[in-house]
């Protein structure tokens, strides 16, 4: 019995052996395919900082230097018209997988800054894409990285909002800590706070334009619209957040203490006719108010109703159209309250370009950037662009969007990937 018993557990030992070994080989594979990826990742990133760093500075003879003022805000002094150029969702993934088409994003956020000159980049969310699956990392902080040595090389002012993808719950950086690289990381033309500690969200923040006289002739609000909510961490059920009670209330407060100013200033000038601030607000995710303004519009058949009217721009994203938060908020109807406000800015919906009148307020799609997230969409061209925004001496703007494919900003560098040629412009809906 015993040497039977023997006999039958060498066998056992083989197969045992066998297992171990291939376990060995598949734990052997791993670390060699992690340690290839490491180092093209070390490598690539390398190169496309480089490259970031290799494009000319933007020459602008008219260019206007921000103060911070007594209360910490960044201030441009200024009697003539503000440009402001709006870039959404980059999404830079800064991993191996992502290589050429961090190349191809860069080199679109270039030449579009290049051929317009603005006085100030805002982007609103997803500079960075760590999405290991497509990106192959989880490191957030690298393409932030990027984007700013990219920025700091043209030499314009910037600032940004956060996006949901920015800091996903799986990246290795927190909101709190990208925003402190950004806020005092050195970089002479990023005018990134992360704002008050006791409100919601980081990047909570204003931007002043004043003329001579010290009169704020225009107010720049950037504000945190957050990321996924309701239990839905990894953002595959698309809950997405809105803006917080708190945030809200910050906004009024910033308001009334930026029209106690003005009339201070008024005072001190005797100018009798006065005014309340005006003011732009830019974020990553779409408000409530899009969603309401696109069903409205197309019940009616797709034409304009009293209170929405479409001025331009098309929809390009399928099922809900307008991923919005998944909550009402109150920041639209505060903002018709308080009558400052008169141009909101967002991304998030990548084929969306829409700019809804939403009873006074221009609701508006920036163009993206993004070559990553959407599968194909480096091939799409419709999309793809910056929106441009000029502020009047007077406070009123207006608001261009603004295609990638164009020679004024093709030329300027050399093509990469898909050229205007090539790319396709795919049909959408809301003409």
């Amino acid at each position: 019995m015993s040497k039977k018993t023997n006999n039958e557990a060498k066998p056992k030992k083989k197969i045992g052996k066998k297992i171990l070994m291939a376990l060995g080989i598949i734990f052997a594979v791993i670390v060699v395919f992690v340690c290839v990826t490491t180092v093209i990742t070390v490598v690539g990133d390398r190169a496309t900082m480089k490259k970031a760093e290799s494009f000319e500075t933007v020459v602008n003879d008219n260019a206007i230097i921000p103060v911070k003022d007594n209360d910490g805000n960044w201030t441009f002094t200024t009697d003539r018209d503000f440009k402001i150029l709006q870039l959404t969702d980059v999404h830079i993934g800064g991993g191996w997988m992502s290589l050429k088409k961090d190349s191809m994003a860069i080199n679109a956020v270039a030449a579009m800054v290049t051929a317009e000159k603005p006085d100030l980049v805002v982007v609103t969310g997803d500079i960075s894409y760590p999405v290991p699956f497509q990106a192959g990392t989880f490191n957030n902080k690298i393409s932030a990285k990027i984007f700013a040595a990219l920025m700091e090389k043209l030499g314009v002012y910037w600032t940004m909002t956060m996006g949901n993808h920015d800091t996903e719950l799986y990246s290795y950086y927190s909101r709190e800590e990208i925003g402190d690289l950004y806020e005092n990381g050195g970089y002479k033309y990023c005018l990134f706070q992360k704002g008050p500690d006791d409100v919601d969200g980081t990047g909570n923040a204003v931007i002043n334009i004043k003329n001579t006289d010290g009169i704020i002739t225009e107010s720049i609000f950037t504000i945190d619209s957050h990321s996924y909510t309701d239990g839905d961490f990894l953002g595959i059920q698309w809950k997405y957040d809105n803006i917080h009670e708190n945030q809200v209330a910050w906004y009024c407060e910033t308001i009334d203490k930026l029209n106690a100013y003005n009339d201070n200033i008024y005072e001190k000038h005797n100018i009798d006719t006065k005014s309340d601030i005006k003011s732009l607000a830019f974020f990553h995710i779409p408000p409530t108010e899009v969603k309401e303004s696109w069903d409205k519009y197309v019940e009616n058949g797709y034409k304009d109703t009293e209170d929405i009217k479409l001025v331009y721009g098309v929809a390009g994203e399928t099922g809900k159209v307008v991923y919005c938060g998944v909550h009402d908020d109150n920041l639209i109807e505060t903002m018709l309250e308080k009558g400052s406000t008169k141009g909101v800015f967002f991304g998030h919906d990548h084929k969306n370009n829409l700019s809804f009148d939403y009873k006074g307020i221009r609701l508006t799609y920036g163009l993206s950037v993004d070559y990553l997230a959407y599968p194909g969409i480096y091939k799409l061209g419709s999309q793809r662009g910056c929106t441009v925004i000029t502020v009047n001496s007077d406070g009123e703007f207006n608001c261009k969007a603004e295609n990638y494919y164009q020679d004024k900003y093709t030329s300027l560098y050399e093509k990469e990937g898909v050229t205007m040629q090539e790319v396709t412009y795919e049909g959408l809906a809301g003409r």
